[in-house]
């Protein structure tokens, strides 16, 4: 208060102005209480300087007159300190708050949230959605190389930039949890670990099932058996086709693609999505089990199976449940 006071008055000194009254006057009007009814965000531009931030304010409806901001603002060098951004400027705010807000910088902080799941390019329409950000996304990523996260982010901030953060969220997660794997894992590299998650997310959004359908597949890869998930078949599909939007059919599983693992051994090339956190840990610390077989148990979850024999019996439970859901009611 005391700097503020100091600045206003060499200031009234320097336009001439010796009247206590004036200068008591011009004080109070840098610290009263502004004209603002209620709390609003405004967006002072990049490049603006004193003047049109005082303008752009003004209009607003944060202060009611621009020129003690001006003034003050000059006189005190903080022109060459105010801040562009998103701002939100409580109710009644006075002149001399507003610029130490926005010599702060505490702009408003926005929130951006990636499902687990989503595949690169929802991803990207989503960055394209979010209005407050701007410029372009740049070349996409590879499938799975961006961690599902909640962001936080500016108004004004570059698409590329969040893109790029999203990327080496995923770069660190991942070679965190690869280096605290459990030991003797039929994986053998962090890129196959993502692989593995990207399917595993998309099988199952259940958490505790996660280490369960990893360590199913993790005994396949083991004994050679193909993984026959139906997800790497609709994304194989999909990049052929466009956007499946229908169930998958039995010609569907016999359709040739690099991705359908009912034809291919092993792993398919690349992630089918960007898998969590979870589902990353899930394939490098799997479940502790044998079972070789899980199909849905038609209520949201998965029944399990060690044998082949066990889960065609699990594959006709299913189908009685879809039978019976389909039949008319009496």
């Amino acid at each position: 208060m005391g700097r503020s006071l100091a600045r206003l008055a060499y200031l009234l000194l320097v336009l001439g102005v010796t009247s206590v009254g004036v200068f008591i006057w011009g004080y109070a009007q840098f610290v009263r209480p502004g004209p603002l009814p209620a709390g609003t965000a405004v967006i002072i531009p990049r490049g603006a300087g004193v003047g049109d931030i005082a303008n752009v304010l003004a209009a607003a409806g944060v202060l009611a007159d621009p020129w003690i901001f001006r003034l003050a603002a000059l006189l005190g060098g903080a022109d060459r300190r105010l801040r562009a951004g998103e701002y939100f400027f409580p109710a009644r705010i006075s002149p001399e708050e507003i610029v130490k807000l926005l010599q702060d910088g505490k702009a408003v902080v926005r929130r951006l949230t990636v499902a687990e799941g989503l595949t690169v390019g929802q991803v990207v329409v989503l960055l394209d959605a979010t209005k407050e950000l701007t410029g372009l996304t740049g070349p996409a990523p590879a499938e799975g190389t961006l961690l599902p996260e909640t962001y936080h982010f500016s108004h004004g901030d570059r698409r590329d930039a969040v893109i790029a953060r999203m990327a080496r969220a995923m770069d660190e997660t991942l070679g965190q949890l690869w280096a605290g794997r459990a030991p003797g894992s039929a994986l053998t590299s962090p890129g196959e670990a993502l692989i593995l998650a990207s399917i595993v997310e998309k099988e199952t959004a259940r958490r505790e099932e996660r280490g369960r359908v990893a360590a199913v597949f993790l005994n396949r890869l083991r004994r050679g058996m193909r993984l026959q998930s139906d997800p790497t078949v609709a994304y194989g599909l999909a990049l052929a086709r466009g956007a499946l939007k229908r169930p998958l059919s039995h010609a569907d599983l016999r359709t040739p693609t690099p991705y359908n693992t009912y034809l291919i051994d092993g792993l398919p090339p690349a992630a089918i999505c960007n898998p969590g956190r979870a589902a990353i840990e899930a394939v490098l610390n799997p479940a502790v089990t044998d079972e070789l077989y899980f199909v849905a148990d038609g209520a949201g979850g998965h029944a399990f199976a060690h044998t082949l024999a066990d889960h065609n019996r699990n594959v006709a439970k299913l189908r009685n449940i879809r039978r019976r859901q389909r039949m008319p009611a009496r």
